[in-house]
């Protein structure tokens, strides 16, 4: 069975991303709260569906949930911009996109620390999802939204639909409120 490699080496980073050192990925996901950074990119079809990956039972975190559409650890000596290449390259099989920088910020979980750099894309073209995942599908708005909070979505997906505003229509920024009668 596959497994992550543990000894594959991280930068450390500050929450603007300049790097303070380095550290391997069992450091980084030991509860050390080293903060690393990632890159997520969210992929939609022209309908507007949004691609999800299912993570293989054999990951280390969230084993089994469904996913951001790519997702993956900015390796040492690498820039965020090839890092996200490089992911979207290994887990899709995509190499013609144009990301747009959604923005950036620090997840914290029980066991690590990650500042993400959120990206998003519209694509429809072939996807080929490599055996680091479990597969992957679009799914549409409706079935992201019935599917919230049940279990079946890594907290950090169901987190950053809400934190960048990813699909509007699942969280209304707010709902006017009748005046108050007197």
């Amino acid at each position: 069975m596959p497994s992550d490699n543990n000894q594959e080496m991280f930068p450390i980073v500050d929450e603007q991303g300049n790097i303070t050192g380095a550290a391997t990925r069992g450091e980084c996901h030991s509860g050390s709260k080293l903060l690393h950074p990632v890159i997520h990119l969210h992929v939609f079809n022209s309908e507007g569906d949004l691609y999800l990956q299912k993570r293989p039972e054999w990951k280390d975190i969230q084993p089994g949930k469904w996913d951001t559409a790519v997702g993956g650890h900015v390796d040492l000596g690498e820039s965020v911009e090839i890092a996200l290449k490089r992911e979207v390259r290994e887990e899709l099989g995509i190499t013609d996109f144009t990301p747009e920088l959604l923005t950036s910020y620090v997840f914290e979980s029980d066991r690590e620390k990650e500042l993400v750099f959120v990206h998003k894309t519209v694509y429809d073209g072939e996807l080929h999802p490599s055996d680091e995942l479990d597969g992957g599908r679009f799914w549409t708005v409706e079935e992201i939204k019935e599917n919230l909070g049940k279990g079946i979505f890594t907290p950090n997906f169901e987190g950053e639909l809400k934190k960048v505003s990813l699909l509007p229509s699942l969280y209304p920024s707010s709902v006017p409120t009748p005046p108050l009668s007197k």
